[in-house]
């Protein structure tokens, strides 16, 4: 009986829970979305050179390999 009336109990307090979501979807204004634009790393960085971006990724991963830093 007591697990009957907590069931009941919290039976609202579930059905409330999904009345929370807030819409998370973009605005778009004329086919377009309004927002700030994401630009890409290398064009902030590198000034839009993308080889010496991944050139630097490319060193940096080397950097990290244990292998090389190990060998003298």
């Amino acid at each position: 009986m007591r697990r009957l009336k907590c069931c009941i109990a919290a039976l609202p307090l579930m059905l409330l829970a999904g009345c929370l979501e807030v819409d998370q979807h973009p605005e778009w204004v004329r086919g377009e979305y309004a927002g700030k634009e994401d630009h890409r790393p290398y064009q902030t960085r590198f000034h839009n050179d993308r080889l010496a971006w991944w050139a630097t990724i490319a060193n940096r991963n080397n950097r990290q390999n244990e292998y090389n830093r190990s060998n003298p």
